[in-house]
C-alpha cells in the first residue's frame, strides 16, 4: 500500500513549523493502522535540525528539496515539486496545515491532480465506505471530519474514487506527540532543477519586513477567556488581572472580539485559534459549539456563568454559577494570598 505524505512548513527562523509536527504525529497513527510509511515533504534552504526534528515524530522518509530560492515560500516552485513527487510516489493520503501557506498550496495541488480536498478538518480517522450504488465496500478510507453549516453539524467526508485523499488541518487541532526518540529514517534529496523550471522562480525577494507576533495564546498553559458577558467597563481588564496573577494569557470568544472588547489574535474557536491549556477559565462564556471546537481539549475547564444551562457547563470540570464581576475579584484576591 502507498504511503502518507505530509507537507512541512518552515518557520521564519528556519525550523519545521509546529503545525507540521502535529500533522506528522497524526499521520504516524494513521500509517500504523494502514501499515504504511510516513513521508515528509520539505522545501526550503538549509533547514535547521531537519532530521532530529522529524524522525522522533515518526517520519520514515524525508523528501528534502534544498535550494535558496525555496525560502521564503513561493507558490509555483513548491507546487511543482510536490505535484511531481505525488505523481512519482502516488501516496494514498496527503496532509497540509490549514495555514496561509497550506490554504494557498493544497487547493492548487488538488485541482491539478483532479482529486478531492477537505479543508479545516478537526479529526482524521480510518474507516470503511459502503458504495450503495455499486453494492461494494471500500476499505481503509480516510474519514475527513470537520464542522459544517456554522458548526451545527459534524460532517464526515470521504474520497472513495480519487487519490491522493487530501485534507488541510487547522493548527492546534492535532496533538504534537513524540513517537520514538530513537526512531530514524531515510533522507532523500530532491533534485530541484529536475522538478522545477526557471519560470517557476518568477518572483524575486528584494527585502522582507516581518512584524513580530504580538500575541501567541496557542502555547499558553493557562488561559482566562472572556465572552460577551464581560461587555462592561473594564471587563477584560479584570480578566487580565486574573491572568497575570495566574501567569496565563487572555482569550476571547468571537462575540467578544466582534464587540471590540479585545483584539482578534486572542479569539478562540472555529474561526480563531485552537488551544490545549492545562487550565481554561471561561468567564461569561456561553460555550457555543464553534467556541468549544477550539478549547474542548483543555486539561481542566472552569466555567463562571450566571446561566446554569450554559453549554460550556456541560464540558466543564468545575462550574461556578455567579456573576464573573463578583467571582473573579475573589479569585484574584485568593490566588494573590496563596500563591508563592
Amino acid at each position: 500500500m502507498n504511503n502518507i505524505f505530509v507537507y512541512c512548513e518552515i518557520t521564519e527562523d528556519n525550523f519545521i513549523a509546529d503545525v507540521s509536527l502535529e500533522l506528522i504525529s497524526k499521520a504516524r497513527k494513521l500509517a500504523d493502522e494502514l501499515k504504511v510509511k510516513v513521508e515528509a515533504v520539505v522545501c526550503g534552504y538549509e533547514v535547521k535540525n531537519l532530521e532530529s526534528s522529524l524522525y522522533p515524530y515518526g517520519v520514515d522518509i524525508i523528501n528534502y528539496a534544498d535550494d535558496s530560492r525555496l525560502f521564503p515560500y513561493q507558490t509555483l516552485p513548491h507546487f511543482a515539486i510536490i505535484t511531481k513527487l505525488i505523481k512519482e510516489k502516488q501516496p494514498q493520503i496527503c496532509l497540509f496545515g490549514a495555514t496561509s501557506v497550506g490554504r494557498d498550496l493544497a487547493p492548487r495541488v488538488a485541482s491539478y491532480l483532479r482529486c478531492g480536498l477537505t479543508a479545516d478538518c478537526t479529526s482524521l480517522e480510518i474507516g470503511d465506505y459502503e458504495d450503495k450504488k455499486n453494492n461494494t465496500t471500500i476499505n481503509n478510507l480516510l474519514y475527513q471530519i470537520r464542522p459544517a453549516f456554522g458548526g451545527n453539524i459534524i460532517a464526515t467526508i470521504v474520497n472513495p474514487h480519487t487519490r491522493p485523499q487530501m485534507a488541510t488541518v487547522r493548527e492546534g487541532v492535532m496533538k504534537k506527540e513524540i513517537y520514538n526518540e530513537k526512531h530514524s529514517g531515510e533522507l532523500v534529496r530532491v533534485p530541484v532543477k529536475n522538478y522545477t523550471q526557471d519560470s517557476d522562480f518568477c518572483i524575486e525577494f528584494i527585502s522582507r519586513e516581518i512584524e513580530a507576533q504580538k500575541v501567541n495564546i496557542k502555547g499558553a498553559q493557562i488561559i482566562v477567556c472572556g465572552g460577551y458577558g464581560m461587555n462592561r467597563p473594564n471587563g477584560f481588564a479584570l480578566l487580565k488581572q486574573l491572568a497575570d496573577t495566574l501567569g496565563g494569557e487572555i482569550g476571547a470568544t468571537r462575540a467578544a472580539v466582534d464587540a471590540g472588547l479585545v483584539e482578534h489574535e486572542r479569539q478562540i474557536g472555529q474561526t480563531g485559534v485552537t488551544v490545549r491549556p492545562k487550565l481554561y477559565i471561561g468567564c461569561g462564556v456561553s460555550g457555543a459549539v464553534q467556541h468549544r471546537a477550539g478549547m474542548d481539549q483543555s486539561s481542566k475547564i472552569i466555567s463562571i456563568n450566571t446561566d446554569p444551562n450554559a453549554p460550556l457547563n456541560a464540558i466543564a470540570d468545575y462550574t461556578i454559577i455567579g456573576d464573573a464581576f463578583e467571582v473573579v475579584p475573589k479569585l484574584i484576591e485568593y490566588y494573590k494570598k496563596n500563591s508563592k
